[in-house]
């Protein structure tokens, strides 16, 4: 690849290049690489998380009513998780900060797309995985007569997609090495969803706009430990891709 100065090259040097530095600096390039591929990681984050957390929401509505159950979200729920979580959650996955490895890894192929590789599997089993859980919560308190059934299924699907969110904000390194910090804006981000969601179970008023039932302490205990399978599965699959490349290395 050709490369020419901007400050002190020629018009003709300019002409015959594929690259001119405005700046005259090398460093730019190295920074350009960083920051482009800091913004596809960001950008397949974002992609993955969406469709991810709507193939579980349509394993929902699919699969509900085949067990006999009435369809356990609203089109207003539907939307209001929609704008929740695509909306806001997507957001902080698209400010994250460049990762460790983003200059150690070989070069991306034109070629691949956002589901090469490992990534459209990873979409598949994170969705189900998702709506096997609210599904089964669902069905569960449909069963034993539970008149708040149907908001514990909206519950877990939106606090599931928090915690597909804390696991997708690397690719690699666990959310104890990411930390919260790295991506304050982020962090208040899914602050602000967990409190969103609560009071649209919780607030009376907000209850009937919804049509959602009040959860008690043991309803949430349950989401949240659903919730946390989805955290978890993302942190193992992590490690056991780290731990495949360490054993790789010579």
């Amino acid at each position: 690849i050709g490369v020419a100065m901007g400050l002190t090259g020629t018009d003709v040097s300019k002409e015959a290049s594929d690259m001119v530095l405005q700046d005259d600096n090398f460093a730019t390039i190295v920074a350009s690489v960083r920051e482009g591929r800091t913004i596809f990681d960001n950008l397949r984050k974002f992609v993955k998380f969406s469709v991810a957390g709507n193939l579980g929401k349509v394993w929902v509505m699919l699969i509900v009513p085949l067990l006999g159950a009435p369809l356990p979200l609203s089109p207003l729920q539907l939307l209001w998780l929609n704008l929740l979580t695509d909306g806001l959650l997507g957001l902080g996955l698209g400010l994250e900060p460049p990762e460790r490895d983003a200059m150690r890894r070989p070069p991306i192929s034109p070629r691949d797309g956002v589901f090469a590789g490992r990534h459209g599997v990873q979409v598949l089993w994170v969705g189900t995985l998702i709506g096997v859980l609210s599904i089964g919560v669902g069905y569960a308190y449909w069963i034993a007569g539970a008149a708040n059934w149907a908001t514990m299924v909206f519950a877990t699907l939106a606090f599931a997609q928090v915690a597909q969110a804390l696991g997708s904000r690397s690719t690699t390194d666990s959310i104890l090495v990411t930390g919260f910090r790295a991506n304050l804006a982020g962090s208040l981000i899914i602050l602000a969803t967990v409190l969103l969601q609560l009071g649209a179970t919780q607030l009376p008023g907000v209850q009937a706009f919804f049509a959602t039932t009040s959860l008690s302490l043991g309803d949430f205990g349950v989401c949240l430990a659903l919730s946390s399978v989805v955290l978890l599965a993302l942190e193992l699959e992590k490690w056991l891709l780290r731990r495949g490349r360490a054993t790789a290395l010579p």
